[in-house]
């Protein structure tokens, strides 16, 4: 009975995360009914709208045809499709950015000859009714012309520009996820209509991601009964919604950039550095370090730190049975460069192996320096390798064996940023004693070395060049709403 209890109990702690798993996608989902139609989601264009300082007056604008010039179509695994990757509504989506901006007048230009026909249906039907009653009719309105044309499209569509996944599977169960980035990127220009001269050209970029999760079990339970479930889900971000937003990040971006060329006025004068623009101005700035993944490539990182580890140690020697032991260790840290540090490392530790008459146990100081390499020194988590060299000094001197003891240390890791000033890190190090005297007894080859495998965290100290960047935005809003209550009062 005992058995059969502990078999069920097995079998439900196996079920119950892959129910949870299996109940996860559905959440979100309308299973029994269709969903009324409703208003677009505006996503983040509604802050941005409402950041833009106000428009003196309203320039008038045309857009003619506002293209897809990627010429690609949707990418499928098999056979051909003859959907295009991105939408051909692009036209009609800037048209819409630059009414919600409340800076533009846009006249239509994309659909002139309907336009153009319209209005001669009109002044027919206006002649003839004149012409009927004797009752002269008003003219029409003559149409209004733009002084900027603005011109430009969706340049390029990267598919896959970064992929990955993780799985996981033990004994029939397992779940596994992927994910791709996508991205769409889009040119706008302010072309003069009186001159042709181009006055200026901007561009952003929007990455559009897709998700999968899928979670699977494949288990006998009971002699002849087999259990099979599977379940997972797929995000997909609308394309469309991706050039909306990269079109209205163009349309937001060109209004700063008219600032500077004169081509359009803030109502209030204090707007030319007011709090909008430096805001722009720095992400601008801040965009100068950024590559083409998106990651920024600013020292996180503060020039100098102090950090304390834990490790235990493992001997490697000519005593047989070696046994784990304790040790701890502090380190100071002094960044040269984005991915190179010196670091001073200084510890205690204790190397032990056997038992009985044959037992081998020494507690040591040590003191080691060295370069430490980060692979990815703009990331919250980076790898890295340390090569150095030290010394390690016995707790108790031997008249028959040198009391310091040179060694060299290789050693691999990762470190993971938990805010700007903290950081965690592991790492497998191994120190290679340069004579084998360690254990007080020569024999072999090869010299003495342990392994160490440390846990710590890290403490940086100063202001890294990214809050240097935002203390000062900060300082430069704070002058200008200074200044804007001034000429208030």
């Amino acid at each position: 009975m005992n058995l059969l209890r502990l078999r069920r109990l097995g079998t439900t702690l196996v079920l119950l995360p892959t129910f949870l798993a299996a109940c996860t996608p559905y959440l979100h989902q309308h299973l029994l009914g269709t969903q009324p139609a409703r208003l677009g989601a505006e996503v983040a264009a509604n802050s941005q709208w409402r950041d833009l300082p106000a428009a003196k007056t309203k320039s008038v604008v045309a857009v003619y045809k506002f293209r897809d010039q990627t010429g690609q179509y949707k990418p499928q695994e098999n056979g051909a499709s003859f959907s295009t990757a991105v939408t051909q509504g692009a036209t009609t989506i800037l048209l819409r950015a630059l009414e919600e901006s409340q800076w533009f007048e846009p006249i239509e230009r994309e659909n002139l000859g309907n336009l153009l026909n319209e209005r001669k249906i009109i002044r027919s039907t206006r002649e003839e009714y004149a012409a009927q009653t004797g009752k002269k009719q008003p003219p029409l309105a003559p149409l209004l012309f733009a002084g900027i044309i603005l011109e430009g499209g969706i340049v390029s569509y990267d598919s896959n520009i970064l992929t990955g996944g993780a799985g996981l599977r033990y004994f029939g169960a397992g779940a596994s996820g992927q994910y791709r980035q996508d991205r769409v990127t889009v040119y706008l220009r302010a072309i003069s209509t009186n001159s042709g001269k181009i006055f200026k050209t901007v561009y952003t970029s929007k990455t559009i991601l897709s998700q999968q999760v899928d979670a699977s079990l494949f288990r006998f339970v009971d002699f002849k009964r087999l259990l099979e479930t599977e379940t997972g889900f797929t995000y997909n971000e609308p394309s469309e919604m991706a050039v909306k937003e990269a079109i209205e990040k163009a349309v937001v971006a060109l209004i700063y950039e008219g600032f500077a060329e004169r081509l359009w006025a803030p109502r209030d004068s204090t707007e030319y550095t007011g709090y909008g623009i430096q805001n722009y101005l720095y992400e601008k700035n801040q965009n100068l370090g950024i590559d083409v993944l998106g990651r920024e490539m600013k020292l996180r990182r503060s020039p100098v730190a102090v950090g304390a580890n834990v490790a235990v140690q493992q001997y490697s020697g000519d005593y047989s049975t070696p046994l784990r032991r304790l040790g701890a260790e502090a380190t100071l840290h002094y960044q040269t460069s984005p991915a190179t540090s010196l670091f001073i490392n200084v510890g205690r530790g204790q190397l032990a192996a056997g038992s009985g008459v044959g037992r081998f146990n020494q507690t040591f100081d040590y003191a080691e320096g060295g370069v430490l390499y980060r692979l990815f020194p703009f990331d919250r988590f980076t790898p890295y390798g340390l090569l150095g060299a030290g010394a390690t000094l016995r707790s108790i001197p031997r008249n028959d064996a040198p009391t310091v003891i040179p060694h060299v240390l290789l050693g691999i890791g990762g470190e993971f940023l938990l805010t700007p000033h903290l950081g965690i890190s592991a790492g497998l190090d191994n120190h290679y004693f340069l004579n084998d005297q360690v254990d007080q007894f020569r024999a072999g080859r090869y010299n003495d070395y342990y392994w160490s495998g440390r846990v710590g965290a890290v403490l940086y100290f100063g202001k890294t060049a990214q809050e240097k960047a935002l203390a000062k935005q900060a300082k430069s809003a704070a002058e200008a709403a200074a200044e804007k209550q001034k000429k208030a009062d």
